[in-house]
């Protein structure tokens, strides 16, 4: 995953997104979020009171490091100053960038949990990412028998006690980035597919329903996040090479 302070955001910098790619960029929010006034100059008026909103200070700089990134890099692919560019949503609420000034058809998605924030980016294909912080102190069996299907819950029962907690973030991250890059939000039922929860996994969406076929115009993968969290990437579509 590539890191985010390594770009350079001098104006008129340009990053380049070939069809074929996924790019993927990785934020270290305990490095970037206390730069704040730096970040808030970036935002759109409606950003910065959203920001205001947030009752603890790490929060609301978080949100607005990570908000103002993702818009440094947006500019920087389509060739624009990132405090103009214009977000819309769809009716499920999944972001999209509106007017697109150089008719590039920059997708992106973003997620970020605890100290850290991925951001993802291709071309004319729909994208979904999730990263999470594995916490040790949550009941993963019952948020599973809630939220997960039969065939997910009888994997993860048959791992060890000691590997059930982060088996559990796999299989969450995974099913989050499939529903974000699919777009039908929470109109999508989290039982109405089937991941992996293998470690590494490269092809972890299994099945789909009722549409059998819908599994295979997609790819679902894990990606690296750093110790202690998990991630998953989501795109429509194969034939991409992820640049991370």
């Amino acid at each position: 995953m590539r890191n985010i302070t390594d770009i350079n955001f001098e104006v008129g910098h340009r990053l380049i997104l070939p069809e074929n790619e996924v790019h993927l960029w990785g934020i270290d929010l305990d490095v970037v979020a206390p730069d704040e006034s730096r970040w808030r100059s970036v935002l759109s008026q409606d950003e910065r009171a959203r920001a205001i909103r947030f009752h603890f200070a790490r929060d609301r700089q978080q949100f607005t490091a990570t908000r103002a990134l993702l818009r440094m890099v947006l500019g920087s692919y389509v060739g624009c100053d990132p405090s103009i560019l214009t977000f819309v949503y769809s009716d499920k609420g999944k972001p999209l960038l509106d007017p697109n000034p150089s008719a590039i058809p920059v997708q992106f998605n973003v997620s970020h949990s605890g100290a850290r924030a991925v951001l993802a980016f291709c071309l004319g294909r729909d994208v979904g990412v999730d990263v999470e912080r594995i916490r040790e102190n949550l009941d993963c069996d019952l948020l599973a028998q809630r939220y997960f299907s039969p065939a997910e819950r009888i994997a993860l029962a048959a791992l060890p006690l000691s590997e059930r907690c982060s088996g559990f973030f796999r299989c969450w991250t995974r099913k989050e980035a499939y529903i974000k890059a699919h777009g039908a939000g929470l109109s999508l039922p989290l039982d109405s597919f089937d991941v992996s929860i293998a470690r590494g996994e490269q092809k972890a969406l299994l099945a789909t329903r009722p549409d059998a076929g819908e599994a295979a115009h997609w790819s679902l993968r894990e990606i690296d996040a750093g110790e202690d969290y998990a991630a998953a990437l989501s795109v429509k579509g194969h034939g991409w090479v992820l640049k991370d």
